[in-house]
């Protein structure tokens, strides 16, 4: 299964043969080696260009090995595939492929068989490990995973947490299968090196293993159709080594260089070594913006906002069931022009829901949608609870002052200030403080900090647009605000209530350090 959309024969992307060639190449599957001495396995192999690939290296090297008997070959590959039509057809077409490299007929149909087995990669049992595992492994999200085997396959694989997808079981599975001397080497999504669901991946990586390669693949021509995920290639080897370092380029063509990546289970940051040696010092000296006493948050998430959400203007509900809602399109260029719309608010102060009976105006605009309502995930556990939202609304946020920063952007520059009129909606995150001033916060943000922090811990997606999610928001490193001069603190109070972003000088002077760092 050649990074299959799931489990079943569904949304299947196969890998450009120079890929695969390369990947080959790079884990030192080489035709000069004594290859039919050591296993190969492929965990997922679709249309089989891994496994056809590999088999031409394999003959190449036992010929120049002097091999004459076929049955040396037995357990050099071994390729699995869950999809019992694409076994079938792959079969057939291996055997003609050894036939055309001078394999007896019958011969070829015995290391057909011996090499390819149908089944799911991740409940086969192997009774010897591999010097090497390549391929693609399946990328399948979370969420269409069947409910029974996401049960199945967490009992059995630790790092798969949270809303890892199946390419981390995948894996998981395939290092522990890897010899005293093997390497893995897969092409995946590059979101489990950075995102909260590859910390227990990566921490294994960094007890029993050594990343030696990473490749980005981002941009290169590397599938047969055009995927939203950003691919890169790893290779992972068996033990660990002294200097823990790891190639890295971009691209199959780029040109090597040489940083540690891993450590422990914190993301890997894989951008330009100017910004990643910035980021190390900074998180030397400073804390985090949590810890310096800032409060980072998502907004409300209805799970109806075709009914939750209306003109502010003309919904008519009693006092405090409708608040003024910020969304995305109110945020432009850091300034906040109101878009007008409001949301319900079925939640009382003291944090449950209200009484309908006590407000008939609101119960008048809910119960015409009743049944829509009852019938989302997160009404049915109690049906009694039918008109709550998501998350639970807390009135006292609308009225306090907060940054709002959009999910996806390209940048920091949207980082905008509220001074406590509006509610946020859940694609805004918010950063709110006792601490520190937020007009002086935001001019900080704005100039170059957020982005720093969050290009080299967020996953790009379509466009080179980042997230700024709360786990990558609060790894940004700020001051602590008592720790900066009162002059200073003045002149960023001045310039974000202006709209402005710091100068370097002043950037510089905040953080001690030299203003090339920060061009």
């Amino acid at each position: 299964m050649d990074n299959k959309m799931t489990a079943q024969h569904h949304g299947v992307v196969f890998t450009r043969v120079p890929v695969v060639e390369f990947m080959l190449d790079l884990v030192g599957y080489h035709p000069d080696e004594q290859l039919h001495t050591l296993r190969l396995l492929e965990p997922s192999f679709g249309d089989g260009r891994f496994v056809i690939q590999a088999a031409g290296r394999l003959l190449q090297s036992w010929r120049a090995a002097g091999g004459q008997d076929p049955h040396d070959l037995i357990d050099a590959i071994r390729a699995v595939e869950i999809d019992p039509q694409s076994v079938t057809q792959f079969s057939q077409r291996l055997v003609d492929y050894l036939v055309t490299q001078r394999i007896a007929p019958d011969m070829a149909q015995k290391l057909a068989e011996a090499w390819l087995m149908s089944g799911d990669y991740l409940t086969t049992k192997f009774d010897h490990p591999f010097d090497f595992v390549v391929g693609n492994p399946p990328y399948v999200r979370h969420e269409a995973i069947p409910k029974d085997l996401l049960k199945k396959y967490r009992a059995r694989y630790r790092t798969m947490v949270g809303r890892a997808d199946l390419y981390i079981p995948f894996m998981e599975k395939s290092l522990d299968l890897l010899s005293s001397t093997g390497k893995l080497s897969f092409i995946t999504p590059n979101a489990w090196m950075k995102n909260d669901y590859g910390k227990a991946l990566r921490a294994k990586i960094d007890h029993e293993f050594h990343l030696s390669h990473y490749v980005d693949m981002c941009g290169a021509d590397t599938f047969e159709t055009v995927v939203g995920a950003y691919p890169a290639t790893t290779v992972i080897e068996r033990g660990r080594r002294k200097a823990e370092t790891t190639r890295i380029a971009t691209g199959m063509g780029g040109q090597w260089r040489k940083r540690r990546l891993v450590r422990g289970g914190l993301p890997w940051l894989t951008g330009d070594s100017g910004p990643v040696k910035l980021i190390d010092e900074l998180e030397r000296r400073f804390p985090t913006l949590v810890t310096a006493g800032c409060r980072v948050g998502i907004g409300v998430a209805t799970g109806a906002d075709k009914i939750f959400i209306d003109d502010f203007a003309t919904i008519d509900v009693e006092a405090g069931r409708c608040l003024p809602l910020a969304t995305n399109s109110c945020v432009r260029r850091g300034q906040l022009a109101w878009t007008g719309k409001g949301v319900l608010n079925p939640w009382a102060d003291h944090g449950e829901l209200v009484d309908l009976a006590d407000y008939p105006k609101l119960a008048a605009r809910l119960h015409p949608h009743r049944d829509r309502l009852a019938r989302r995930y997160t009404a049915r556990s109690d049906p009694r609870k039918w008109y709550k939202t998501i998350d639970r609304i807390t009135p006292e946020l609308r009225h306090e002052p907060k940054l709002l920063i959009p999910d996806i952007k390209a940048n920091g520059d949207a980082i905008t200030y509220d001074a406590g009129n509006f509610y946020p909606h859940h694609n805004l995150y918010y950063i709110t403080s006792r601490q520190w001033n937020l007009r002086a916060l935001q001019a900080l943000l704005r100039s170059g900090i957020a982005h720093l922090f969050v290009a080299a811990y967020s996953v790009k997606i379509g466009g080179g647009y980042l997230r700024f999610q709360a786990q990558n928001l609060k790894r940004i490193r700020i001051p602590h605000w008592h720790d900066i001069s009162p002059d200073d603190q003045q002149h960023m109070i001045y310039l974000g209530e202006a709209g402005e972003k710091l100068p370097v000088s002043l950037l510089a002077r905040i953080y001690g350090v030299r203003e090339e760092q920060l061009v």
